[in-house]
């Protein structure tokens, strides 16, 4: 079991598709190796990024194995998705 997925969001931020992709496929690969974590980095900037990360973070299939989100206190271009995985 992988402990945190890190997706850095800065090289895609004016890319939809891309940033869609980027999210869905770090989404996957928690799943497969069960991470316990998916730290996402959408960076500072004008705020466009976090409100896309907030409506992916609201999609029915996160919800679903979601425990909870957490902000970084000391980054707030960065949020933490904290995992629960069905045994």
């Amino acid at each position: 079991m992988a402990s945190e997925i890190r997706v850095d969001l800065h090289d895609v931020f004016n890319r939809s598709e891309e940033i869609d992709r980027a999210l869905h496929d770090a989404l996957a690969q928690a799943r497969r190796c069960r991470a316990r974590s998916l730290q996402i980095i959408h960076g500072k900037g004008s705020g466009q990024l976090k409100k896309r990360v907030a409506r992916f973070l609201q999609l029915p299939k996160v919800r679903a194995v979601t425990r909870n989100v957490d902000n970084d206190s000391k980054n707030w271009g960065r949020v933490f998705l904290h995992f629960r995985w069905e045994k």
